[in-house]
């Protein structure tokens, strides 16, 4: 199993995981041409892409997904609070899914989970080949128990480092903005992110990716540093999901 992004962050996100022929992609908040330039550059086309799965309606995540499901004839899974927002055209073929359920595409299973941010009805990923486990989890404004058992076991993590309180507090955002992102249905700060890898089973850990962070009130080294300290590793080794360069493809091995 291996996964991929073609960007992160509030300008738009699309995360891909992939194992035999099946090749699924969370999201899609890039416009059709710039979608399918940044699948050339991991090398794939959009036919290659088995369904679309969407974790909530907000713009950056969802912007591209009518379109490229539209035109290349992909389906697109998501909570039934999560189709209604997005209100997609009968041009999409639209499958509810139910997020306390498991199910498979292809070769990959998926397990969705409800989490704490201001949308309709928001939920977060996990996804096996049946030995190795990839997690996607931004977009979340607190941490709960059911996320920390979901999360847990993971051999790749992907992990919103939003923001960097201090940067938050005292930078240009309207009081207003600041109180939503720093509230229970916001996102997570390095220092809540870190909390969380903390509260999990990380042990199995290949790979971790700080990822959606904000390029006003975060900076990659400060994400490195938090989420660094609680895996006693080189801050080197904590990947960054970039808005424009995304991440390359990463390769999850079965250790024996």
């Amino acid at each position: 199993m291996r996964f991929a992004s073609l960007g992160s962050g509030s300008r738009g996100n699309a995360t891909l995981v992939a194992a035999g022929d099946t090749c699924l992609m969370v999201d899609c908040g890039f416009s059709l041409r710039e979608t399918e330039r940044r699948l050339a550059r991991l090398g794939l086309a959009p036919s290659q892409i088995s369904a679309i799965l969407v974790t909530h309606e907000h713009g950056d995540h969802l912007r591209g997904v009518e379109r490229l499901a539209a035109t290349h004839g992909i389906a697109v899974h998501a909570t039934p609070g999560t189709l209604r927002a997005a209100a997609f055209s009968s041009d999409v073929t639209q499958h509810p899914l139910d997020a306390s359920r498991p199910f498979a595409i292809g070769g990959i299973e998926i397990a969705p989970l409800s989490v704490p941010h201001d949308a309709a009805e928001p939920c977060q990923y996990t996804f096996s080949d049946g030995a190795l486990k990839f997690g996607l989890l931004t977009d979340v404004g607190s941490c709960t128990a059911a996320m920390v058992e979901h999360f847990s076991g993971c051999h790749a993590l992907m992990l919103e480092c939003n923001h960097d309180l201090q940067l938050l507090s005292e930078g240009s955002y309207p009081p207003s903005l600041k109180r939503r992102v720093m509230g229970l249905h916001g996102h997570l700060s390095n220092g809540q992110a870190a909390g969380f890898l903390a509260a999990i089973d990380h042990r199995w850990l290949q790979h971790l990716v700080a990822a959606h962070l904000s390029e006003a009130n975060n900076r990659p080294e400060l994400a490195r540093s938090a989420l660094a300290r609680v895996m006693h590793c080189d801050e080197e080794l904590v990947e960054i999901a970039d808005q424009q360069a995304g991440l390359r493809w990463r390769q999850l091995f079965q250790r024996l």
